[in-house]
């Protein structure tokens, strides 16, 4: 029979017999975990699953026809003698060679020999023997014939191990068999008794842990079925693994122009980094600071792409150019799309890609609420970027350059920060800066450079003009700024770049009293984050009230201040007004959006001499007005191209107060009066909607109550007031030399006071 040896390593089950320090089986309990057990319990289990007996749960007791077939073979004699044990054997378990039955026979008369020492009687001895036999037969058969060869087999024994069981295994053991039983829980009883003490050992390394609450050989087997079928799918592996940030010290700048031969000694790592920096160290050397590491680089010849604020989207010519098919799965789909993967001149390049994206891709997926369709698109945005970057990043890469990427912006969208993880897997220093601090957005695993200093500089200066230097006081004045005018209902002026409309419903009174008040100044008006939401009139009055033509003149003519657009005669706006950009309308709205930048490098662009964010306000209104169908035609008979023409050929008098408007302050308006009984034209709507749309106070005066107005929208914008009597064909005045009941007021204000 065989002796429990002593192993040096866990890696000495699985040497063969004649070739061990010492000839002998190994029989251990593993009671403590570290990452060395978990990777030993994985290829014993594949160890034990080839030749040998995986044992989860409790071996089964033999049930009634276990013991019928018993009984019709073998009979239930029984006698306390080994040559008995070594003759039942022969009949029982026909595939054993002699040398195997003799240690098996000697192996259970020793173990039943224990027992009836400890107390136990004939009949115990019979019922133990036969319940050993049924498990040789039915559990253990298939490793009886390998009993004390030279690839000696294993038991793998998961669970709190009961007495009987214990001793079958110290059986199998002591006839030539490695054994290994796990226990989550501590230790044993049974494997205190007298007959183990000898034969089985605990294995005690340092930093060993309790086994973790979800480790168990089901969940281990989960995992090395998904780790073998990721190995299909992500092909023959690199020679080469990323060392990410391990080697850095830090400071990000400075690390990552460290020339990459000193990043480390082992050739099967290239080194890379992968920093976000938050906030700035020092305000006043920050942009000199950046742009002399950025020259540093680029110096350096290594290649680098700079990206300031966003990643542009992919085009649609790029998402077509990745081939894509239905799938049912998501392995099906990964393996499918990672053939877009393709380096034909460097396969070790070809595989680091593969592998980057795979390992992306399965970690994305394993995120609640995430779907099939969800993934493809996001795996679609990873091929384009990574198409449209690799031919710079990996120009005639060869081991161990690094490229860089530097991406300055003040959020990470969810697809941008797959992406930069994926390219934080590759040869490539990633480099995110967020100066003005605005928070990392999507971006999760990086390590973290934290400052509590701020700066307002969107942009990688990489030349010398892109680099301005904030004197002391300046940024003291910036400092103040974010005192004065952050959440205290004071605002710089043009301090914000971007609004939204509130159509305010309100008497026909308030219209007077709330239409020179200041944007800030009127009810529901309010700014989130760079967005301020403008509270403006949208009104359509019909009738005069009291039949008085002069209180009715009157009371327009204070409507009109220096910022007010009048339109006096409808229609005002035609269809056969000279309008350069009209050829040009079905070149910028197509496939569903506006194409800003096609229509700003046109060389008839009316608005280039606005301030930049005027034009983009202006263009985001444009597409705003589109997609909200307000104007009837929209997306059925070509009338958003007749919207795109009009709003870029919109009356110089409107262009100039659009300049000008600040939205905290005082808004521009617009006043429109239609006395006679032409409908106003399709374009005259489109200015409207868009004006009121744009911020504009909106005021249409129909003193003939007509529907002239409302043939062009889809749903009425406007709130419609009726203040008096009708009246008809009447002459508008001269607003710059007409009096009307001003006089009066002013003489009675001067004799008697203003609040008489």
């Amino acid at each position: 029979m065989f002796e429990h040896k002593k192993i040096n390593t866990l890696n000495d089950f699985f040497i063969e017999l004649h070739k061990r320090p010492e000839e002998g089986i190994y029989f251990y309990r593993l009671n403590g975990y570290s990452n060395e057990i978990k990777t030993f319990i994985q290829n014993y289990y594949e160890s034990a699953r080839r030749a040998g007996v995986v044992v989860e749960g409790k071996i089964p007791n033999p049930d009634e026809k276990n013991l019928a077939y018993y009984n019709e073979i073998m009979g239930m004699d029984f006698q306390m003698n080994p040559v008995f044990i070594e003759t039942a054997l022969k009949k029982w378990l026909p595939r054993m060679n002699s040398f195997q039955r003799k240690n098996v026979a000697y192996s259970i008369y020793d173990t039943l020999d224990s027992l009836r020492k400890s107390g136990k009687n004939e009949n115990m001895l019979k019922n133990a023997y036969i319940k050993f036999m049924c498990w040789l037969y039915y559990k253990f058969e298939r490793i009886v014939n390998l009993l004390g060869t030279e690839k000696v087999p294993k038991i793998l024994y998961e669970g709190e191990i009961s007495q009987y069981e214990l001793l079958l295994i110290v059986v199998l053991a002591k006839a030539g068999c490695d054994v290994v039983l796990l226990q989550y829980h501590g230790d044993n009883c049974y494997l205190k008794l007298d007959s183990t003490s000898q034969l089985s050992e605990e294995w005690k390394a340092p930093d060993l842990t309790n086994f973790p609450a979800d480790f168990s050989l089901k969940q281990l087997r989960i995992q090395m079925q998904e780790a073998f079928e990721r190995e299909r799918l992500y092909g023959r592996a690199s020679s080469y693994k990323n060392c990410t940030n391990a080697w850095i010290e830090g400071k990000a700048l400075e690390d990552i122009q460290k020339n990459v031969s000193t990043r480390g000694t082992d050739n099967s790592f290239f080194y890379n980094c992968y920093c976000l920096i938050n906030g700035v160290e020092d305000k006043l050397t920050y942009a000199n600071q950046l742009f002399l590491f950025y020259q540093s680089i680029a110096e350096s010849k290594r290649n680098l792409v700079a990206i300031d604020e966003k990643i542009p989207l992919p085009q649609p010519e790029e998402i077509s150019s990745v081939r894509r098919k239905n799938y049912m799965n998501l392995e099906q789909m990964l393996l499918d799309l990672s053939s877009n993967l393709k380096v034909p001149e460097n396969v070790e390049l070809q595989r680091l890609l593969i592998k980057a994206f795979m390992d992306v891709m399965f970690s994305e997926s394993k995120k609640s609420g995430v779907n099939l369709n969800r993934l493809l698109n996001q795996a679609v945005y990873l091929l384009c970027w990574t198409k449209r970057y690799q031919s710079i990043l990996f120009k005639n890469w060869k081991m161990p350059e690094i490229a860089c990427f530097f991406y300055m912006t003040a959020q990470v969208t969810e697809n941008e920060a797959l992406f930069l993880r994926m390219l934080a897997r590759l040869p490539v220093d990633v480099l995110i800066l967020n100066p003005q601090r605005t928070g990392k957005g999507e971006l999760e695993d990086p390590l973290l450079e934290n400052y509590s200093e701020t700066l307002n500089i969107k942009k990688i200066p990489r030349e010398n003009v892109d680099v301005q230097m904030g004197t002391v006081a300046y940024q003291a004045e910036r400092e103040l700024d974010t005192i004065l005018y952050q959440d205290t209902g004071i605002y710089r002026n043009q301090q914000y770049q971007n609004a939204s409309v509130i159509n305010l419903k309100t008497t026909y009174e308030e219209i007077g009293i709330l239409w020179k008040e200041e944007l800030k100044y009127r009810p529901n008006f309010s700014t989130t984050q760079d967005i301020v939401n403008l509270p403006v009139i949208f009104a359509k009055v019909c009738g005069i009230k009291n039949g008085d033509e002069t209180a009715y003149w009157t009371s327009i003519k204070e409507l009109i201040t220096e910022n007010t657009f009048v339109v006096k005669h409808f229609p005002f706006l035609q269809a056969t007004d000279e309008n350069l950009m009209k050829p040009y309308a079905t070149e910028f709205w197509k496939n569903e959006r506006l194409h800003k930048n096609k229509i700003k490098n046109h060389p008839s662009y009316p608005y280039a001499m606005l301030r930049e964010e005027m034009q983009d306000y202006i263009l985001d209104k444009l597409e705003q007005l589109i997609k909200s169908r307000v104007i009837s035609g929209t997306f059925e008979n070509g009338t958003e191209y007749t919207i795109v023409s009009t709003v870029l050929n919109l009356p110089k008098e409107v262009v100039r107060l659009l300049q000008a408007f600040d939205f905290t302050k005082e808004n521009p308006k617009a006043v429109l009066i239609h006395t006679g009984e032409k409908m106003i034209s399709l374009e005259d709507t489109i200015l409207t909607a868009f004006l009121n749309l744009a911020g504009f106070d909106v005021a249409f005066f129909v003193p003939t109550g007509y529907q002239s107005i409302e043939k062009y929208f889809n749903r009425k914008l406007f709130d419609e007031y009726q203040i008096g009597e009708y009246k008809y064909d009447l002459q508008i005045p001269d607003f710059n030399h007409f009096l009307g009941n001003t006089w009066v007021r002013k003489w009675r204000d001067k004799l008697l006071g203003k609040g008489v």
